[in-house]
């Protein structure tokens, strides 16, 4: 960086660019933010009540029958259930696995592979757990009963 002086003998720093540095710190920026958007109401008991049964409903008749027709134990990490959990307006899909190496043989954990968000009466988004750990959203404002059959047959929001 070279210096320079304006004619009223004021120096700075000239940048590549010629713009002095004071002067690039005091230009005003643009900061783009995302706006945050507001969580739908909850549902009502009998709405949710009814979210959790049809999921619980659709893991015991398609899920468990089609991806964990028996447990197989292996020496590694096995499937042991399919289950699901509501928290927070929330559906999430997970896998319970069982460890068998023998340092940790029988420890339990479960890892979710699908969700669905509920975003108002009757509409869900659906979310898919990536590799990363990081939830994906796949498929915007579908009803509960398009969600359960989009987790049916898109093959990329089956259990592994």
């Amino acid at each position: 960086m070279a210096q320079h002086c304006d004619a009223d003998q004021t120096c700075g720093t000239r940048t590549g660019s010629g713009e002095r540095i004071r002067d690039v710190a005091q230009k005003k920026h643009k900061v783009w933010l995302a706006r945050r958007t507001t969580r739908p109401a909850r549902p009502d008991e009998a709405e949710k009540q009814a979210i959790i049964a049809a999921c619980e409903t659709f893991i015991c008749d398609v899920l468990k029958p089609r991806f964990l027709p028996e447990i197989r134990p292996t020496e590694w990490n096995f499937v042991v259930d399919i289950h699901g959990a509501w928290a927070g307006g929330r559906y999430r899909f997970m896998q319970r696995y069982r460890s068998g190496m023998e340092h940790n043989c029988g420890e339990e954990f479960d890892a979710p592979f699908a969700r669905i968000d509920r975003v108002g009466r009757d509409r869900f988004e659906i979310y898919w757990m990536r590799h990363t750990g990081k939830w994906w959203r796949l498929h915007i404002g579908v009803t509960l009963a398009e969600a359960l059959r989009t987790l049916e047959t898109d093959g990329i929001l089956h259990p592994h």
